[in-house]
């Protein structure tokens, strides 16, 4: 197994910075290299790396560590305030987007369940393209960045309530109103966990261990993937965990320092998880649903952008910071790859539906990606007037 792990991490390492060295040679995003490079050493394509599952599940801690950072960045009194003006958009947009997957499902000729998949599978914008395209220096104390974050969140929170509908689905019990309502409770139990444990132990272990760096660094983590995990046992999805994580410690002097040393391993973890996107493509099904997934990633990338300004500029938002929320919010999120798998393991969909979804997620993460690092402040630009960190 430790081998059969190693080749999978030399393969996909060797390969990124191959492709990744041919991508900024190009001038092309570096996620579009990683995504490219799953499809071909991917069990439908050479097959050097089969495992994908294992990988994928790996990759996962990324995500984590994505939040983890992201909360660093953020105060919670501002967050607070952001939330409550972003609420109301993130529902309307949310009702209008499963809309538009509800129509691409039915015209395509897929079923009623199917489509409402699809549906809810179209609702979510993706964290990791528009928090890792956000210049974290310039943008996350902003309201650009906060107003983001909160949209994206509260995403999150409807997602969870997606997932709970799916996991139900497939048994005979029906949807667990019990389930859904723990987690809603289960939320401010948890930050009111984190305030006083921060308070109470964390911040007595910083400032008595400051000096050793590689304690403050195990430290970091532990807290981080520990409420991640608390989160998770509490039927809340373990980046909301990571998320509170980080916003508990914001306020601390040496949150910066944890940042500035924590984004390498987030890196590390975010390069295997859009290898294992292009991976699961499965490119032998891929003609027979190619051009609904061009007109669903289409869809989405022309009315993400319309609605979310539509909305912003409703609550007198200025043009320019209303468009680049919008096209920094306008694809489809990693959560429909999770909504797909449970979806598919409960029966719910077929493997073409599931195809489907995966490939528009792919296609829109894509062309997303080049909207916005040839057009907004990215830290992977490739014009110099626009590349910010």
């Amino acid at each position: 197994m430790e081998s059969h792990i190693f080749y999978a991490f030399f393969a996909i390492f060797c390969g990124a910075a191959v492709l990744a060295s041919v991508a900024l040679y190009t001038r092309q995003p570096l996620l579009v290299a990683y995504i490219v490079l799953g499809v071909i050493l991917g069990p439908y394509g050479f097959s050097v790396v089969e495992d994908v599952a294992e990988i994928s599940e790996m990759s996962e801690v990324g995500i984590i560590f994505l939040l983890f950072l992201l909360g660093l960045d953020m105060q919670p009194k501002a967050l607070l305030s952001v939330l409550r003006s972003a609420t109301h958009i993130a529902l309307i947009s949310s009702a209008l987007f499963a809309l538009i997957g509800l129509s691409v499902g039915l015209l395509f000729g897929f079923t009623l369940m199917e489509s409402v998949v699809i549906a809810m599978a179209t609702m979510f914008s993706s964290t990791i393209i528009g928090i890792k395209l956000l210049p974290t220096t310039v943008l996350h104390h902003r309201h650009t960045g906060e107003l983001m974050v909160g949209l994206l969140l509260l995403q999150d929170f409807i997602a969870i309530f997606c997932l709970m509908v799916l996991q139900s689905g497939g048994g005979e019990k029906g949807m667990e109103f019990l389930s859904l309502g723990l987690a809603v409770a289960a939320l401010p139990v948890l930050a009111i966990f984190a305030y006083l444990f921060v308070k109470f132990v964390l911040t007595k272990l910083i400032t008595r261990f400051d000096r050793f760096h590689e304690y403050i660094f195990l430290l970091a983590v532990g807290w981080c993937l520990g409420l991640a995990e608390l989160a998770d046992i509490m039927n809340l999805s373990p980046e909301i965990g990571a998320f509170i994580a980080g916003i508990s410690i914001a306020t601390s002097p040496i949150a910066q320092y944890i940042a500035l040393n924590l984004k390498p391993l987030r890196d590390f973890f975010l390069v295997l998880f859009f290898f294992s996107l292009g991976a699961r493509l499965n490119i032998d099904l891929l003609p027979e649903v190619l051009l609904a997934a061009l007109v669903y990633a289409l869809a989405v990338l022309v009315a993400k952008p319309v609605v979310f300004y539509g909305l912003l500029r409703q609550q007198s938002e200025k043009r320019s910071l209303a468009w680049d929320i919008g096209f920094r919010l306008g694809q489809i999120s990693e959560f429909s790859l999770l909504i797909v798998f449970v979806a598919l393991s409960s029966g719910l969909i077929g493997e073409k539906a599931s195809l489907l979804i995966q490939t528009a997620a792919i296609f829109s993460f894509v062309i997303s990606s080049y909207i916005v690092i040839f057009n907004f402040p990215n830290p992977i630009a490739v014009s110099d007037h626009l590349r910010r960190d």
